[in-house]
């Protein structure tokens, strides 16, 4: 059984800045890869950033320049660094974890940046 727990959302003020953390637990292959996800009120959830475990990163435009994906593998963790927050990145973040065709899901954490 696989869990992923999430950390570090909250409310900030626009040109903010916010640290997200997932941690994943249970039998994970080691080949895999991790990513953030958001999802707006009224909107579909959308990738926001992932990363393979080679170390290779995507990000959607409208977030990058301002925030960076890095991962941990030996503690199975994946982190998102957010600065210079707008109010069009508030959300619900949800943390992912895809190995081989298989996707988990976190909770999700809130995201709300005050304009």
């Amino acid at each position: 059984q696989v869990q992923l727990v999430e950390s570090g959302g909250g409310l900030v003020q626009a040109g903010g800045s916010l640290r997200l953390s997932c941690a994943a637990s249970g039998s994970i292959f080691s080949i895999n890869t991790m990513g953030w996800y958001r999802q707006a009120p009224g909107k579909q959830r959308e990738l926001v950033a992932r990363i393979f475990s080679t170390g290779s990163t995507n990000y959607a435009d409208s977030v990058k320049g301002r925030f960076t994906i890095s991962r941990d593998n030996a503690k199975n963790t994946v982190y998102l660094q957010m600065n210079n927050l707008k109010s069009e990145d508030t959300a619900v973040y949800y943390c992912n974890l895809l190995v081989l065709t298989k996707n988990y899901w976190g909770q999700g954490t809130q995201v709300t940046v005050s304009s």
